[in-house]
């Protein structure tokens, strides 16, 4: 009788492991993340100047640039266009940039990708 119990015992433990593991991605599990990011209209006013504002004018504003960002200024269309190598090396932690922000992980993946979006479209002043 006792390995009847532990028979049953075994499969029913068995069974609750197996059905407790399935492996579902990010994207499937969270659709919303992946449809937030907006692709259709990067603009230099719209989508770039916030991302500096955001994550590198501490820095690397024309007041800031000289004591806390190496003397590189990225206030203005004129600077960010002159740099847009520097700038994706930097904010996607390749080659021999600089990773930035400094002593942080990367940017969101979205505002990367709208970085890249602009600069593909030429680096426009819109």
């Amino acid at each position: 009788m006792n390995h009847k119990y532990l028979i049953i015992v075994t499969f029913v433990t068995i069974l609750l492991a197996a059905g407790s593991c399935y492996y579902d991605n990010e994207e499937a599990l969270y659709p919303s993340l992946n449809s937030s990011c907006d692709t259709t209209n990067v603009t230099f006013s719209g989508k770039i100047v916030p991302m500096l504002a955001g994550n590198c004018l501490s820095c690397h504003s024309n007041s800031m640039a000289a004591a806390a960002g190496n003397g590189i200024r990225l206030q203005d269309y004129t600077d960010v266009k002159a740099r847009t190598t520097a700038i994706a090396g930097s904010i996607k932690h390749t080659g021999t940039y600089s990773p930035m922000p400094k002593n942080g992980g990367t940017l969101n993946a979205c505002l990367i990708i709208q970085f890249d979006i602009w600069v593909n479209k030429g680096a426009p002043n819109n």
